[in-house]
């Protein structure tokens, strides 16, 4: 009895003993946890935003309420730490890994930087979850111990790291998740990663492999997602890759792939997405893909895939199908239109031919049908609107005929129409006019008829309407007035009749308009100076009477003026000679009076014939002005001043060096031409070509320094030679005609423009600063050394391209790009300038055609396409500003000796980028590979923004890659850039 007395008396006690042991653990752990994360806090991190403020011993239930925090409820133990988003700097934190029954670290979008080592990671082996994607870290992969047994998920991406992926990341038996996007990754993949048989992601995407995807592959059966984008990928895709039964998305877009795709790809049967777009896979589709059940997008895109598109898989229940860019022929097969879930269409530029199918649009609703540029015939089929969910259409360049169908008046989804180039007829539908959401309405090149109706006023946000070369007639209604954002109207070749509604000018954001060869009458709206943004006006072979205004030469942008064939009279508006014309055309009308002395050169002389009452005392074969019979005794007086005038200017200018320089031989007559005001004239202009003033001499020409009486100084560029035609004559031209029409603030401003008989001189607002040529690689170098100045001339720079590619109709390609050719103002301020080699793109010119009749450009800038096909579009730009990108990070010319041989800083960077193992701010692992020897020596180090000089040799690679199409455009570049 007292045996069980002492029992009962003991229970009770040992109960009690131990809960206050576990308590006394729980504290105990506690206090640990808090004194590891305050060490970190206080010791390792950099927190600029005090985002850990409530990190403090003190408080309530601490560590668990803390910011990033997670504590296990039952004994309050640390289990995640998650510091994503919150503007972290400093080393990586491994003493968080100090806390035992940590399992989840996320520290994801900071800017934590250096190296991650094996020793400091293995401090981590105990955990299931390790994310730091989205930080500046750089130097090889670490290889990991064996102890990460646990480890679930490793998300390094979108970091520096360089090298190849170690061995030991192929030793991680849970592994589910592996993502290294976006990196600095080269070597092959590795055989070994196929030995991670948990695996459900393998994310690789965006790295320099320059390797097969591994035959092994296959062994992956629990992969739910491959995603190998830009991987720099080569051979073929292994037959293994059918094995991958779980795979729910395939991306091996953006890679050199090439051969037949696989029949294997048939066993995918979870798959829901497969893009292989961006490669070099030829053959036909493979009939298995038909197997592919749970497929919702297909894109092939832009391959050299050929053959038909086969029935099966013309009839899989898909919601996105991406075959364009290939070469596809035959027709399409009627079961594309069974389809239930169709959404995206994507067939152009292929040679797909026959008649559509008829019932396309029936059983689905389709969102974007794009079939242009095939050869297509027949009528478009009726119900491609039936689910009123379609937005883009997109028919052009096909054989189709007959009406627009009526149906697609009623498609009040539509906001981007182009069915150019076909043979299309009838009225267009009332409502295909003035669909509320419409941004582009094209239907050129057809043989429709009818009149624009007023419900047009309906589609406010309208930007361009083309539909030259149709049978349309009426008036241009009113109501177009009310299209506040139109940029583009071109209604030419047309049967357009009556007035002109006055209140077309009204569309003060109008850029481009065109409506010649109508029948229109009646006056030009003497409120054109409203087109403030105008570039091109063409009335012409119209019937337009009275007098051309004279408030047209007071449009800022004007460079295209054609009112050739009308019955305009009156005289020829001197305020016009201020403009710069690119094209300019007033020939066949009944203009009379004298010629404006601005257009006294036979340059303009085409421009004027057919004008009978019009007379020049310089232009044959212009009939003379009549000579005043009875001049007064004032303008007698006023004549004989001027002259007095002259003769002493004249007999001061023969005692100046400058007719020495200028006029050894005689010259003909001096035209000078201003594109901006400016302050000064012909005299200054001579008189500053002196030796004392030579700031510069180059390839074409010499450049003078000239202090006008404003107190502004500005370029004077004198052209080599001189003689009409010839290489200086081409130069002369392409600038003048060049810069002479554009406004940017990042392109060099030219001023005047001055020709002789002998000679041919320029002048351009003047850069304090010179070129960024000099200030890298010139006598001026080192003054240059501070990033942020050498970032802010990039985006300048670009800004300053991409107004040229994208903003100036016709597009213009400049050429030579380089960095002697990027001038600097007082602030280092960016212009674009020598446009001597520039070329002009018309838009009907499909990309890739445009060949020159030589190599033009400066060696080290010139695209490589570009030396062999002669082909020039505004990628040969892309490719040399690349080039200048590279040159600011690393200072050195693009064909410095020190590359070696046969190499020029494109190689030398890709090559260095792909190797080099160690970090930016640190001390090189390898002796033989440096980071060090990548950016420019002479940056300051303490303010460097290494991981923005990172993002921007990404944005330099991309600019020189090898294919153009893999290049970006400049304002995607600015865009880059800018991010």
């Amino acid at each position: 009895m007292s045996s069980q007395k002492a029992a009962v008396l003991v229970a009770p006690l040992l109960s009690v003993f131990l809960f206050v042991s576990c308590v006394i653990s729980v504290v105990s752990s506690t206090k640990r946890d808090v004194a590891v994360l305050l060490r970190v806090k206080n010791n390792q991190l950099d927190e600029p935003n005090n985002q850990l403020g409530d990190w403090v011993e003190t408080s309530p239930n601490a560590p668990c309420n803390w910011t990033g925090i997670t504590c296990d409820p039952p004994n309050g133990a640390v289990v995640s730490i998650n510091l994503s988003d919150l503007a972290l700097a400093g080393p990586f934190p491994a003493n968080f890994c100090r806390i035992p029954t940590l399992q989840n670290l996320s520290l994801s979008n900071n800017n934590l930087n250096g190296s991650l080592s094996s020793t400091s990671l293995s401090l981590c082996s105990h955990l299931i979850s390790l994310d730091l994607s989205s930080n500046v870290f750089v130097g090889k992969l670490p290889e990991l111990s064996p102890g990460f047994t646990n480890l679930t998920t490793l998300d390094l991406s979108l970091n520096n790291f360089t090298g190849v992926i170690p061995a030991s990341f192929g030793r991680f038996p849970a592994l589910k998740i592996l993502r290294l996007i976006s990196n600095f990754l080269n070597g092959p993949i590795p055989e070994f990663s196929t030995n991670l048989t948990e695996l459900t992601h393998l994310e690789l995407g965006y790295n320099q492999f320059a390797s097969p995807l591994p035959s092994s592959i296959g062994n992956l059966t629990k992969l739910e997602n491959l995603y190998l984008p830009r991987s720099n990928l080569i051979g073929k895709i292994p037959e293994a890759i059918g094995n991958l039964v779980s795979l729910t998305n395939l991306d091996l877009s953006y890679n050199n792939l090439s051969g037949e795709i696989p029949s294997a790809i048939g066993g995918l049967k979870s798959v829901t997405q497969i893009e292989l777009y961006m490669n070099q896979l030829s053959g036909e589709l493979p009939r298995t893909l038909s197997n592919l059940t749970s497929l919702v997008k297909l894109d092939v895109s832009q391959n050299n895939l050929t053959g038909n598109l086969p029935a099966s898989i013309a009839g899989m229940p898909i919601q996105e199908l991406g075959l364009n860019d290939n070469g596809f022929r035959g027709e399409i097969p009627e079961s594309l239109a069974t389809n239930p879930n169709l959404s995206v269409l994507k067939l152009f530029n292929n040679k797909f031919s026959g008649k559509l199918p008829v019932d396309l649009g029936r059983n689905s609703d389709l969102t974007i049908v794009d079939f242009s540029y095939n050869e297509f015939v027949g009528p478009l089929p009726p119900l491609l609107c039936h689910g009123k969910k379609l937005e883009h259409l997109c028919t052009f360049g096909n054989k189709l005929t007959g009406p627009i169908p009526t149906s697609y008046g009623d498609c009040t989804s539509l906001n981007y129409i182009r069915m150019f180039g076909n043979n299309l007829s009838g009225p267009v539908p009332v409502g295909f006019w003035s669909f509320s959401g419409l941004t582009s309405l094209q239907l050129e090149n057809n043989n429709f008829d009818g009149s624009i109706p007023p419900s047009i006023s309906k589609a406010r946000g309208l930007t361009a309407i083309r539909i030259a070369g149709n049978n349309f007639s009426g008036r241009v209604p009113k109501e177009i007035c009310l299209l506040k954002e139109l940029l583009y109207l071109d209604a030419s070749r047309n049967r357009f009749s009556n007035e002109l509604p006055s209140c077309i000018t009204e569309l003060n954001k109008l850029q481009n308009l065109n409506l010649e060869e109508n029948m229109l009458t009646g006056e030009i709206p003497k409120s054109v100076g409203l087109w403030k943004d105008l570039t091109e006006l063409s009335l012409a072979r119209n019937d337009f009477t009275g007098e051309i205004p004279s408030e047209l030469g007071n449009l800022p942008v004007l460079t295209y003026l054609d009112l050739d064939g009308n019955s305009l009279s009156g005289e020829i508006p001197v305020e016009l000679t201020k403009l710069k014309f690119n094209k300019f055309n007033l020939s066949n009308n009944k203009l009379e009076g004298e010629v404006p002395s601005g257009f006294s050169s036979e340059f303009f002389l085409p421009s004027l014939m057919g004008n009978p009452g019009l007379c020049s005392p310089d232009l044959n074969p212009l009939p003379k002005c009549p000579k005043r019979k009875r001049v007064s005794l004032y303008v007698v007086g006023v004549l004989a001043a001027v002259a007095l005038v002259m003769i002493g200017t004249l007999i001061w200018l023969l005692k100046r060096k400058t007719i020495c320089i200028l006029f050894s031989k005689k010259q003909g007559t001096l035209k000078i031409t201003s594109f901006q005001r400016v302050g000064f004239n012909e005299e200054d202009l001579l008189d500053s070509l002196t030796e004392e003033n030579l700031i510069g001499s180059g390839g074409s020409g010499q450049v003078y320094k000239m202090k006008i009486k404003s107190g502004e100084t500005v370029a004077v560029k004198r052209l080599w030679g001189g003689n009409k035609g010839g290489d200086t004559e081409a130069l002369f031209r392409s600038e003048v005609e060049t810069l002479g029409r554009i406004r940017h603030a990042n392109v060099v401003k030219l001023l005047v423009s001055c020709v002789g008989e002998d000679f041919r001189i320029l002048v351009y607002e003047y850069m304090e600063n010179g070129s960024l040529g000099d200030l890298l690689h010139g006598d001026k170098g080192g003054v240059l050394l501070n990033w942020a100045e050498r970032f802010s001339i990039a985006v300048g720079a670009a800004s300053g391209l991409a107004y040229l590619h994208h903003d100036c109709v016709p597009p213009i390609v400049h050429r030579d790009v380089k960095s002697n050719n990027i001038l600097l103002d007082e602030e280092f301020g960016p212009r674009v300038a020598d446009f001597g080699l520039a070329k002009t793109l018309q838009h009907n010119v499909r990309e890739g055609d445009g060949a020159m009749s030589g190599v033009a450009g400066s060696c080290g800038y010139i695209a490589p396409e570009y030396a062999y096909t002669l082909r020039v579009n505004e990628k040969s730009d892309v490719y040399s500003f690349g080039v200048v990108l590279l040159e600011l990070i690393t200072g050195k010319r693009p064909n410095d000796d020190s590359f070696g041989e046969n190499k020029d800083i494109v190689k030398w960077v890709t090559e260095v980028a792909k190797s080099s193992p160690q970090e930016r701010s640190g001390v090189a692992t390898n002796p033989s590979i440096d980071w060090r020897q990548l950016i420019d020596q002479r940056l300051n180090p303490s303010t460097s923004d290494y991981r923005e000089i990172e993002k921007v040799l990404n944005v330099a690679l991309l600019c020189t890659s090898a294919l153009p199409v893999s290049r970006p455009s400049m304002r995607r570049v600015v865009e880059l850039l800018k991010k």
